[in-house]
C-alpha cells in the first residue's frame, strides 16, 4: 500500500526517531544510505513503509521491506545495512511488545481454536521474518491513521497495537511469540536470562550464574542462548557493553576511559582494542549511525 509510505512520511518529519502518543510506538526516517553497521535491535515489531534494509544475525542475512517485517523477540545484537535513494527515504514503524497484551491475545486465540503453533522458519527464535499480508497492512494503515490525530491516538491506539499483535499471530512466524509468553519454555527463560543481562551489564557475570537463575543446566542454558541469539551468552554480554559504551561515547561525549569503566570494562586498553573489532573505528573516531 502507498498510503502506509504517505502516512509514514507525513509523520516522520525529521530525520531520526519521532515519537508518538501511543507509548511503545515510534517512527523512523533515514535519508543516507547505512554501510554495514553493529546496531542493537530492541525487543519489538519493525515495519518498513518504504525502502529495504538487510539485517545480518550470524552468518544469515533477512531482508526487510514494505512486504516483509521483523518480528525481534528478544533485544539482538546485529549487523544492518541499506542502500537509500535520493528523494526515497526509509521510513519505518517500531511498535514494542507490551508482554501483558501479547498474552492476553494469545490466550483469547487459544480459547477459540485451541492448539499448537508451527515452528519457526527463521534459524534463530530471536529475530523472525513474516510476509506483511493484506489484513496486517490494512491494521498498519489504521494505526499510522490514528496517529494523525493525539485524541485518536489516546483512545484507539491500544486497541490497534492489540490488534497488530493479533495479525502477526496468524501469520507465517508467530511460534516465537507463543514460546516468548508461555513460562518455562526455552526462549522466555533465555529472555529473563537476557533481562537480568541488561539489568547488571557492568558487573562481573558467568553462565553459570545465568543458568541458575532461570533454572536451567549450563549446558542447555549455553544451548538454548546460542538457538535464541546466535551468540554465546559472553558474546552477547560483550556485545552489551560495546553499544552500551557506543551510546555514552555519540549522546553523553563520556571520554572512552570513562565509557570503558561505566560499562564494566577494567581495562581500557582491552576495551579500545574490542571496541575497534567490533565497530569499525576507534573510541575517538566512531562515526554517527542512526536507524533501525
Amino acid at each position: 500500500m502507498r498510503e502506509i509510505a504517505e502516512l509514514m512520511g507525513r509523520l516522520a518529519v525529521n530525520e531520526g526517531e519521532t515519537t508518538t502518543d501511543i507509548p511503545g510506538v515510534a517512527l523512523h526516517k533515514r535519508t543516507g544510505s547505512i554501510p554495514r553497521t553493529p546496531l542493537f535491535y530492541q525487543q519489538g515489531v519493525i515495519i518498513l513503509g518504504q525502502g529495504a534494509k538487510k539485517v545480518h544475525l550470524a552468518d544469515t542475512v533477512y531482508l526487510y521491506d514494505p512486504d516483509h517485517y521483523l518480528v525481534l523477540s528478544v533485544p539482538l545484537p546485529a549487523e544492518c545495512e541499506a542502500v537509500v535513494h535520493p528523494g526515497e527515504p526509509l521510513l519505518s514503524l517500531t511498535v514494542d511488545i507490551d508482554l501483558h497484551m501479547l498474552t492476553s491475545v494469545i490466550d483469547q486465540m487459544d480459547e477459540a481454536a485451541p492448539g499448537s503453533p508451527a515452528r519457526p522458519c527463521c534459524r534463530h527464535q530471536g529475530l523472525t521474518l513474516a510476509f506483511a499480508d493484506a489484513p496486517f497492512k490494512e491494521t498498519v494503515r489504521r494505526l499510522l491513521c490514528a496517529l494523525l490525530s493525539p485524541r485518536e491516538a489516546r483512545v484507539l491506539g491500544r486497541g490497534l497495537v492489540c490488534e497488530l499483535l493479533f495479525r502477526i499471530m496468524c501469520g507465517e512466524n508467530a511460534a516465537s511469540l507463543y514460546a516468548l509468553a508461555h513460562k518455562n519454555t526455552g526462549l522466555s527463560r533465555i529472555d529473563k536470562a537476557l533481562k537480568q543481562i541488561h539489568c547488571n551489564f557492568n558487573q562481573p557475570c558467568s553462565v553459570e550464574q545465568l543458568a541458575g537463575a532461570v533454572n536451567m543446566s549450563t549446558s542447555a542454558f549455553h544451548r538454548a542462548f546460542k538457538d535464541v541469539t546466535s551468540l554465546s551468552p559472553i558474546q552477547y554480554l560483550k556485545k552489551v557493553r560495546l553499544n552500551k559504551a557506543r551510546s555514552l561515547l555519540v549522546e553523553d561525549r563520556l571520554r572512552a576511559s570513562d565509557a570503558a569503566r561505566q560499562v564494566g570494562y577494567e581495562s581500557v586498553s582491552q576495551f579500545n582494542r574490542e571496541f575497534k573489532r567490533y565497530f569499525g573505528a576507534s573510541p575517538r573516531n566512531l562515526p554517527e549511525i542512526n536507524g533501525r
